[in-house]
């Protein structure tokens, strides 16, 4: 379950998604959140996983599952077909991250999506002060080992989207301890993580 986890960003998400919506979540990983969804709000939920075994773990959650990698696109899926589409913590994974943030805004009527901010000053700090890259709780791995291939800050993310004309509907900052409305000036260093509620 979820709580065991303790996923803010499940959480939050929980509650930004209307019972009885229908919801993508791209990069589901095991599918946790999309079959509570499904379970317990009553959504019509599909998902979108790359790495066959996160995929299969899904699929005996109960979660149905479309296996995909998502830097090809998302042809599959018609304009404004969903009313959520959800992408957790993968921006910064995908080889054409840009790509994706346009599929989630055709494919969906609302897209959250939430990411590790790079400018926060637990990661900055540590990064002076070693000379080494950080190792976080957002930021679990060695640099020989993450993952993360785009390294971006709260404000490239919000010049993507001013350029791009999207909409934000909402945004909410973690910092380690809970999660509250962003502030636009102080989340550039404060926010370790970071959720938007976004449209076009």
């Amino acid at each position: 379950m979820i709580e065991r986890h303790n996923r803010w960003d499940h959480r939050l998400i929980y509650k930004l998604v209307e019972p009885g919506s229908s919801v993508l979540d791209l990069g589901c990983g095991s599918g946790e959140l999309l079959a509570r969804l499904v379970n317990e709000k009553n959504v019509c939920g599909q998902a979108v996983e790359a790495d066959p075994e996160k995929a299969a773990e899904a699929i005996c959650s109960g979660v149905a599952v479309y296996q995909k990698d998502m830097d090809r696109g998302l042809p599959e899926f018609k304009n404004g077909a969903f009313d959520y589409v959800i992408l957790e913590k993968t921006l910064q994974v995908l080889f054409r991250p840009m790509v994706v943030m346009e599929e989630m805004l055709r494919i969906g009527k609302c897209c959250i999506v939430t990411f590790p901010n790079f400018n926060y000053r637990g990661v900055v700090n540590r990064l002076l002060e070693t000379g080494r890259m950080p190792v976080t709780a957002s930021l679990p791995f060695q640099w020989f080992e993450t993952p993360n291939i785009h390294l971006f800050t709260l404000r490239d993310f919000l010049d993507w989207v001013e350029r791009h004309g999207v909409e934000i509907i909402d945004g909410y900052a973690w910092s380690g301890d809970s999660y509250r409305p962003i502030d636009f000036t102080a989340d550039s260093r404060e926010a370790e993580e970071l959720l938007f509620v976004l449209q076009r």
